[in-house]
């Protein structure tokens, strides 16, 4: 399968020129003789132990929702002549935005994807519900795809109804999530001042689970022409036991 046809099927459902610019999506690495792709490895992120895993696939591409910002070209997808061995793209803060994107992804692992309703944000999304939810049974909800999430409850709420989501590090919109009527806001990476400060719930899930969730959204958009297969990837925080 063509690696441009691939791209382009990803930029019709999250385009690349709604991605923020300081944002790396794209491609990071497009290697020219490399144009027909047999096997891709899909990624949340592009880190040294991925692309590695993706050579000893037989991979030729590594489609991953992070880019690639800090990992040096010096690794092991070069060569001794520093030619790449893989192709690499990225669909970031495009993906996010994206209908049906991130966020949206983690509303429809809920269940919750029916009480969405429309409201004018780029990365937020709400969802209503027709009858108030207990705290209790909603982080029951929660803990089937973060069960170590965390959660921030300085007002002592005791029942939600329009809840705000955002994957990834959206902490910086429980504001915005306040204004536009949500009493809480499901998201990742929450610090420790925007938690105390917080005057809705928020639930911080985590920054991996809350957009690991996307990697079966890129099989979908790429399609049954070319192999597929997953990186191995855990969340680098862990439990203490």
């Amino acid at each position: 399968m063509d690696k441009y046809e691939i791209s382009k099927l990803i930029e019709n459902f999250a385009p690349l020129d709604t991605a923020e610019s300081w944002d790396a999506s794209g491609w990071v690495i497009d290697n020219h003789k490399m144009n027909n792709i047999s096997k891709i490895m899909l990624c949340l992120t592009p880190t040294e132990d991925v692309f590695s895993q993706a050579l000893n696939e037989g991979c030729d591409m590594v489609v991953s929702h992070h880019p690639m910002f800090y990992l040096p070209f010096s690794t092991c997808i070069m060569d001794e002549s520093f030619h790449p061995k893989l192709n690499v793209y990225s669909a970031h803060t495009n993906m996010d935005k994206a209908n049906g994107g991130t966020t949206d992804t983690i509303i429809k692992t809920l269940g919750l994807e029916e009480y969405k309703i429309p409201i004018e944000h780029e990365f937020l999304r709400m969802v209503e519900l027709p009858n108030r939810i207990s705290i209790e049974d909603f982080s029951k909800k929660i803990s089937k795809i973060s069960p170590n999430g965390r959660l921030v409850n300085n007002r002592n709420i005791k029942h939600l109804q329009k809840i705000a989501f955002c994957a990834g590090s959206g902490s910086e919109f429980i504001t915005d999530a306040k204004e536009f009527g949500a009493n809480c806001l499901v998201t990742g990476d929450l610090k420790f001042h925007t938690a105390l400060d917080s005057e809705i719930v928020v639930y911080d899930i985590g920054h991996f689970e809350s957009e690991i969730l996307i990697l079966p959204v890129f099989e979908k958009l790429i399609g049954e022409d070319v192999e597929i297969v997953y990186a191995k990837e855990n969340s680098p925080f862990c439990l203490i036991k």
